[in-house]
């Protein structure tokens, strides 16, 4: 792949003004002598937002039978149900959006495969080899395994979605940190999606991706046995071995494209 990283027009580091450049540093530097009152007061306003703002959401009561029942089952021994069933709200609300990512990524290095066709289904990505007959590779990345890996990402989000299902949960609910994972993401699939960035950049957007996806099943799964859920344990500990795989390709193509181009 062609390198995406070369020497340009770039102007804005100070040393493409070098006669300037005192001048901006000694504005910065009275302007700052001249701003504690104000900024005492921006530090004494934002912490009354802190203090005064509401909790960014709530998990929603069961709407089920079931659910009124598991919820309160659990009340009795002294769990506290709502922040196993939020955790599953983010994990969902992060696996939609890692497929959304793949299906991006996807895309992108497609674009890079001159004899590759793609197309985005309802179902999902699929990729069909076109009349040029080259392997599935773009930029050092293997579209085959892209591929593998977005399938297993939705299937992710379905257990979930199922998993808090059985809880008498419901999985189409925004809970509050779903809400903030669908906040957190929006940086990540700006990078993906945006035309300008190339393969090894998107590629770091995914590597972050991942990283928090490891963690957060880490976690589900240690919450899944504190709580008695072996079961779902059990499910989840495949998906974070599922996580893991992902985060050791996605690491070693970021590598080797950044160590390609460096070449």
């Amino acid at each position: 792949m062609e390198s995406t990283v070369s020497m340009g027009m770039n102007r804005t580091g100070l040393d493409m003004a070098p006669v300037s450049g005192d001048d901006m540093v000694d504005f910065a530097r009275a302007s700052a002598q001249e701003a504690p009152p104000e900024v005492g007061d921006s530090v004494a306003l934002h912490r009354a937002y802190i203090e005064e703002a509401d909790p960014n959401g709530s998990v929603p009561l069961p709407g089920t039978v079931k659910g009124m029942a598991t919820t309160g089952m659990a009340k009795l021994t002294g769990d506290k149900p709502e922040v196993f069933i939020d955790k599953l709200g983010e994990r969902l609300a992060f696996e939609r959006t890692g497929a959304r990512l793949y299906e991006a990524l996807i895309l992108k290095c497609a674009a890079h495969q001159g004899d590759m066709t793609t197309e985005i289904r309802a179902a999902g990505t699929v990729i069909t080899q076109g009349d040029g007959g080259a392997a599935a590779d773009a930029g050092g990345v293997d579209l085959s395994v892209l591929k593998r890996i977005h399938d297993e990402e939705e299937a992710h989000f379905f257990l979930v979605a199922r998993a808090l299902t059985t809880l008498g949960a419901d999985p189409t609910a925004v809970t509050p940190c779903a809400d903030v994972a669908g906040v957190m993401a929006q940086g990540l699939m700006q990078t993906v999606t945006d035309p300008s960035t190339s393969v090894p950049q998107s590629l770091s957007a995914l590597l972050t991706a991942e990283l928090s996806d490891n963690a957060g099943w880490e976690l589900l799964v240690e919450l899944a046995r504190q709580l008695g859920h072996d079961n779902m344990a059990v499910e989840f500990e495949a998906a974070l071995a599922d996580e893991r795989r992902h985060l050791t390709t996605v690491k070693e193509w970021l590598r080797s494209s950044v160590l390609a181009e460096a070449a």
